[in-house]
């Protein structure tokens, strides 16, 4: 199988950790017998760096050409960064937010995986985690609460503002349709999130996720309350599979859940559009302290690799044999800095592609 996939190292230790994700997709497409090429494109302060914007007509026509995305951070510092003396529109987020509309991806898938070897790092206790955990977080990303109209005013002296929650039920269809699909390729359950009891269009979300459900009758459907969600979380995250919900919902919910794990260096994420393409990412930042230090964590960024070729390509066994390596590496002791621990073997970031690649050959 040929694969054409457009390459965005970005910023920080993007370049760095992309060029391991990169060993780690060599070595399967060898293995397996696939044909992989790469295009690398500038987003970013990258970007900003040799076209003065964060995100060029040339870029959007590469990436929405390519048949995935993979990408490795963007931003700087913030404090000392130039790039953050310019107006908000042309900063390196901009040029993400940017590359998000214009490829409509309005999926965001965010895994938070458990690793039995980096359980010490979780905050809760080994009685609530013993089984381990593996959650995909499914957040609608390009509707609700964020992208509503919203107004700031002042009435009689006392400043009022309002932001509008809408969805209408296209935008929740697509979304239930992916998590339900998504299911099948997991433990065959979906848990939908809302705040149906208090509102109008968390009603509808349930309704219209319970006539997807309808069209999966090998997938399990429950709906629980966000706040009741929050606290399963931490009360027992082991009973999820994939939790879908709306945006606002999505965004706080994805980062509890990735802070359960206790290791962001080890989550990745993706965003998906109605097809199966999509741009697949790591979801920490750009770490711009540790940048071309050779410490960075590329297990998150190889992690996105896999889950590119379950989701967009279809290649399972592949993508199984990704993460095979890195629960490997794990169980063989080999810890970047900021997974270390006592009894473990450090390496560095272009060390641990290295020994992933090796478990695939």
């Amino acid at each position: 199988m040929e694969l054409n996939i457009a390459c965005i190292p970005g910023d920080g230790i993007g370049p760095e950790i992309i060029n391991e994700a990169k060993k780690v997709l060599d070595a399967v497409s060898i293995k397996y017998g696939h044909k992989i090429n790469y295009d690398t494109i500038l987003l970013g302060g990258a970007s900003i760096d040799a076209y003065g914007i964060p995100l060029t007509d040339e870029t959007i026509m590469k990436a929405k050409a390519a048949g995935a995305v993979l990408m490795g951070s963007i931003g700087g510092d913030a404090n000392t960064s130039p790039w953050y003396q310019l107006p908000p529109a042309k900063r390196p987020e901009a040029g993400l937010l940017g590359i998000r509309k214009a490829l409509n991806l309005f999926a965001n898938l965010r895994p938070a995986v458990l690793y039995q070897e980096l359980e010490d790092a979780c905050p809760l206790k080994k009685e609530i985690i013993e089984n381990g955990f593996d959650i995909m977080i499914m957040r609608e990303l390009t509707g609700g609460l964020y992208f509503g109209e919203r107004s700031t005013t002042t009435e009689n002296g006392i400043r009022k503002a309002v932001d509008t929650l809408t969805y209408d039920e296209n935008e929740i269809k697509r979304i239930a349709v992916k998590a339900f699909d998504i299911a099948l390729k997991r433990n065959k359950k979906v848990t939908s999130v809302d705040k149906a009891n208090v509102l109008d269009s968390s009603r509808l979300w349930r309704s219209v996720v319970d006539e997807v459900a309808a069209d999966y009758p090998e997938v399990r459907c429950e709906h629980m309350l966000v706040d009741n969600c929050a606290m399963q979380l931490v009360r027992n995250p082991g009973q999820f599979d994939v939790v879908l919900t709306e945006n606002m919902f999505g965004d706080i919910l994805s980062d509890e859940a990735s802070m359960v794990t206790g290791s962001i260096g080890m989550l990745a994420s993706a965003s998906l559009n109605e097809s199966k393409f999509g741009l697949y990412e790591p979801s920490h930042g750009s770490a711009p302290d540790i940048a071309g230090m050779d410490i960075a964590n590329p297990i998150a960024t190889v992690l996105s690799a896999s889950m590119m070729l379950r989701f967009t390509f279809d290649l399972d066994q592949e993508a199984d044999e990704i993460e095979n390596a890195v629960r490997s590496a794990l169980q063989d002791g080999y810890r970047t800095k900021d997974i270390m621990s006592e009894g473990n073997q450090l390496v560095g970031c272009s060390g641990m592609g290295d020994i992933l690649a090796g478990y695939i050959k």
